[in-house]
């Protein structure tokens, strides 16, 4: 009798004698019992899993596929590199480049020779060793496989920054790319921003694989961080390979699928030597390997037949099994070595091409804008028409250079195509492929790719078809900016100014600037202060424009705590027509979001007047009347009103809309929200009193503790303005080796003195205008 997850359940709760019982335990109590979990629990998420839905629609897209678009598809990956800051991503993509012959040096971040890894292009990048913006390559490596033949597969491959601050890098490269390596610190295990990395993963449906870094390093200890995997990110992982030696003896590692114990050899370790596996490694290669096909058990269907009937499976069925769930989102297959010695990057590469999917894998939605934006899928044939993504606007030394992802059709030079959300059209007049900085000219760009175009005036996120389509792909997610500063340029050069300002917002849409009328300051927001302090040197050095920033500014929000109704009339005569409006309604407190409603019958207020009365609401929160901030968790319901047959307008109701906000806000108990950041600190474990007496003092709440071999990491949660200054009070601290990061996790109200002071001090600004 064959059976599958689907099947266990009935099994189990049928067909199971006592004896059958005992040795069912006997047989999975030596290894962790993953097939012993509640089989109810593992079937439900099965069934409820996003990928049995897409499989469907991917199933019907491949029968459409021509010869020609399957073998050009097969030997095609889009991936990313992710990972915590200083995980070693941009040190791993170099040796890939290396690898696949792409660059004929190697290259570190922080390398003496003062040339810097490839990837790393912008002189900030270089100077302070990481990465700032994602950077693009492509890529071709030949697979070899066990009989010997070879497979070339290309690689469209970018690499994103590990800092929170540039989040929106990691964001926009994963919206257009089919798979990822995770890249994971054999010392620090999963840290603060793999999680965030992960999550934006799941955001986007995008398959992983998972490579431990830094196996050379003293307290290298890949069990912990692949124990961290499955219990930190919740994702089913098992190793692939076990290490030959450790820290700085690592030599290669043991493919326990085939069991053959590989070894970097010659002087940058390009060369894979195939040997017998050392003795003392055989009996752990086969209990990990056990491990491995109990893991897949748990989340594949074929294997786990095989398993309840005791068969061992095959090399290609646990290759196949893995590939099937990794493309689920169900398994993270793990593999392992050092980036930095040159041990085991290859077989990542390999692992790529054998687990991750290839263009036609992957469902790609967009949204008809002819039929009232039904959603369709988007099919990566050839012979299509073409539907692109323009994802990341860089201005280069020809104008403004745009990333653009090809999802179906092709992509020619001379080619018009339209911009969905404009209507422009625009004539292609180049087509380049990047490798990092550099550019290297194409005629023609298939479904599937990544290239790049200039003279297209665009926003990051607008969607391209060649104008037989009206589709739009969605947006990419975009945090909301935690903290801000006042910039002043020191010069009188305003051109210069406006066109960096201008430029850096169209690039980033997490770099946000406003004016502020009442204090006459152009204000920047973004993700941290590292992330603006980044803006200000690029305008110093690309612009020639220096800048003084103020104080950072926290972006408050103000709410309220108590309902309260109100009854507003607005009256003016200044001669002539006019204006009067009357609402009547009650305004209530409501969670993380503003909302407007109204609930008038009988024709009361007309349609148009209750229009204006919305818009009324919306300018109203975006100035609160305590402190000059936005509103944030506000419902106003209007249920009655009058009008007046000659002076009643829109310009009145919105009017009156705002004074009625105001007034019923003021006596609904408001208060003031400030963001509360989720702190993650990690340093080495003899500054530990040093870190916790900094996160007293800042009124900080721990979260979590975790100690490691050498370091302690943190967990806490703290408000924004505590936080100002303190990535030099940690250095100082820490002799300068301790890191953190800072992660919006939620608004909470002020302490009512803090309150006090932010509305006295708002009140003295104001007063010192008149």
């Amino acid at each position: 009798m064959k059976l599958g997850i689907q099947s266990l359940n009935r099994v189990f709760a049928t067909s199971i004698t006592p004896g059958f019982a005992s040795g069912f335990a006997g047989k999975f109590s030596k290894v962790s019992p993953i097939l012993c979990r509640d089989f109810t629990s593992t079937h439900r998420s099965l069934m409820e899993d996003d990928y049995e839905k897409e499989l469907t629609s991917i199933r019907e897209i491949e029968k459409g596929l021509t010869k020609d678009d399957k073998n050009r598809l097969t030997r095609i990956r889009n991936i990313g590199v992710s990972a915590h800051i200083d995980s070693g991503k941009t040190t791993f993509t170099e040796r890939v480049l290396f690898y696949t012959g792409r660059i004929k040096a190697i290259h570190e971040v922080r390398g003496r020779d003062n040339v810097g890894a490839k990837m790393d292009s912008m002189d900030l990048e270089r100077e302070k060793g990481i990465t700032i913006q994602s950077a693009a390559t492509y890529c071709s490596w030949d697979k070899k496989s066990e009989d010997g033949s070879v497979t070339p597969y290309h690689f469209n491959l970018i690499d994103t920054p590990g800092h929170i601050d540039f989040t929106i890098e990691v964001e926009r490269a994963l919206r257009v790319l089919d798979g990822a390596v995770l890249v994971v610190c054999a010392v620090s295990g999963v840290q603060s921003q793999t999680m965030t990395v992960e999550r934006q993963m799941r955001r986007y449906n995008v398959p992983r694989i998972t490579f431990i870094n830094k196996m050379d390093r003293m307290g290298a200890d890949p069990w912990n961080a692949i124990d961290q995997i499955n219990k930190k990110l919740k994702t089913a992982a098992a190793a692939l390979q076990v290490p030959i030696g450790a820290e700085k003896d690592l030599a290669g590692v043991v493919n326990i699928i085939t069991r053959q114990a590989l070894y970097n050899e010659g002087p940058q370790g390009e060369n894979i030597v195939v040997k017998e596996i050392p003795e003392e490694l055989k009996e752990l290669v086969e209990e990990k390997r056990e491990l491995l096909i109990q893991t897949l058990a748990d989340v594949d269907d074929v294997i786990a037949e095989l398993y309840i009937e005791e068969i061992e499976p095959t090399v290609k069925q646990i290759k196949d099994a893995i590939r099937r769930s990794t493309i689920a989102r169900r398994f993270s297959p793990v593999l392992m070595g050092s980036a930095l010695a040159n041990r085991s990057v290859q077989h990542v590469l390999d692992a790529v091409c054998d687990y991750l999917p290839n263009p036609g894998e992957i469902l790609n939605t967009g949204l008809d804008i002819s039929k009232e934006e039904a959603p369709v899928n988007l099919v990566p044939y050839y012979k299509s028409p073409f539907v692109g993504l323009a994802f990341k606007l860089e201005e280069g030394r020809f104008g403004q250079l745009t990333y653009v992802r090809v999802y179906q059709g092709r992509l020619k030079k001379g080619q018009y195509i339209f911009n969905v959300k404009t209507g422009k059209k625009t004539k292609l007049s180049r087509l380049v492929r990047m490798h990092s900085e550099e550019m290297e000219e194409v005629d023609e760009v298939g479904p599937g790719e990544i290239c790049a175009t200039f003279g297209v005036d665009c926003s990051s996120g607008d969607t391209f078809t060649d104008g037989e389509l009206q589709y739009t792909m969605s947006s990419m997610y975009v945090p909301d900016p935690v903290i801000s500063l006042a910039i002043t340029p020191d010069s009188k050069d305003g051109v210069n100014f406006s066109k960096a300002i201008n430029r850096f917002q169209k690039e980033d849409p997490t770099f946000r600037v406003n004016f502020d009328a009442e204090s006459k300051e152009t204000i920047i927001s973004g993700m941290g202060e590292l992330h603006l302090e980044i803006y200000v040197e690029r305008m110093r050095r690309e612009y020639n424009v220096k800048c003084t920033t103020g104080l950072p500014q926290v972006s408050y929000r103000e709410t309220i705590s108590a309902s309260h109704e109100f009854d507003y009339t607005h009256k003016k005569q200044s001669g002539g027509a006019g204006q009067y409006a009357r609402i009547i309604g009650t305004m209530a407190p409501l969670e993380n979001k503003n909302l407007f409603e109204h609930h008038v019958v009988g024709g009361k207020i007309p349609e148009g007047y209750l229009n204006a009365c919305e818009k009324g609401f919306h300018i109203a929160c975006e100035k609160g009347p305590i402190i000059g901030h936005k509103v944030l968790g506000c419902e106003m319901v209007i249920n009655d009103g009058t009008t007046h047959i000659v002076d009643s307008s829109e310009y009145a109701f919105r009017i009156c809309t705002e004074y009625a906000f105001k007034e019923a806000f003021l006596a609904s108990q408001p208060q003031i929200l400030e963001p509360i950041m989720e702190v993650t600190i990690t340093a080495p474990i003899e500054f530990q009193g040093n870190v916790l007496g900094l996160m007293n003092k800042r009124m900080a709440n721990i979260v979590d503790t975790e100690m490691g071999p050498e370091e302690f990491t943190i967990v806490s949660d703290c408000a924004l303005a505590s936080m100002f200054g303190f990535a030099s009070v940690l250095r100082a601290s820490t002799q300068g080796k301790g890191e953190f990061s800072l992660e919006f996790k939620d608004y909470a109200p002020v302490s009512p003195n803090v309150q006090k002071e932010l509305i006295a001090e708002h009140e003295k600004k104001l007063k010192e205008k008149k």
